[in-house]
């Protein structure tokens, strides 16, 4: 799961970030709304970490415009702008959280696993996808299970699976795993390779190959 995180209080941004590394999410931390913008529109994100007063526009400002240009990444403010005013701005902005400073590191983790999981269930209260061969997606600690046995996955076998599921249904193209699992161009032997090793690890036809297209988990 990769996270951008807007932060320009060099202390916390460090904080924030070790502490999201350690969860084992990818994590990239800006201190401009400028280079935060950038990074949005050159690269994939599972969410959003957005302070609000910041250097250039706000975080409310980029939101907006992240919103009218069509992306629906999951944004969650974290400001000491604790007005009720000013958390209505955010909700109007477009996220789908909001938080206020200090906060704990755990509470900023609940939040986060919440916002992801309803990525993946658009609204469902279960914490599992339920999938073929007896397999389960765990949407709150991000684990392939078989039963009740967590399946040992590598970081980027974790993130193709992550993937899949995000396009449940639709056929993942070597494209789109470029962008959204290794964030640049990657031959596409190599993503074909890791994807029969990751195959191999599963029981069954869990991951399909749609020939000439890419690769499917069916719903």
């Amino acid at each position: 799961m990769k996270i951008l995180l807007l932060e320009d209080e060099f202390a916390l941004r460090e904080s924030v970030e070790e502490f999201l590394c350690d969860l084992e999410y990818r994590v990239e931390s800006f201190s401009t709304s400028e280079d935060a913008y950038d990074a949005i529109f050159s690269r994939y994100y599972d969410l959003m970490l957005l302070d609000v007063k910041v250097p250039g526009k706000n975080g409310f400002e980029l939101l907006q415009e992240v919103r009218r240009e069509g992306i629906e990444t999951p944004a969650i403010f974290i400001t000491s702008m604790t007005m009720t005013d000013n958390m209505v701005e955010g909700y109007k902005a477009g996220c789908c959280d909001y938080i206020k400073k200090p906060f704990d590191l755990t509470e900023l983790q609940l939040r986060i696993q919440q916002a992801l999981k309803n990525r993946y269930l658009s609204g469902n209260t279960t914490d599992f996808i339920q999938l073929e061969g007896g397999y389960r997606y765990d949407t709150k600690n991000f684990f392939l299970l078989k039963g009740s046995e967590k399946v040992p996955l590598s970081k980027t076998e974790k993130e193709i699976i992550d993937c899949l599921l995000r396009h449940q249904g639709s056929v993942v193209s070597n494209e789109i795993f470029q962008e959204e699992v290794w964030g640049e161009y990657v031959d596409p032997t190599n993503i074909r390779v890791q994807i029969n090793k990751l195959r191999k690890k599963i029981e069954g036809d869990l991951i399909k190959n749609i020939r000439g297209a890419g690769y499917t988990i069916e719903k």
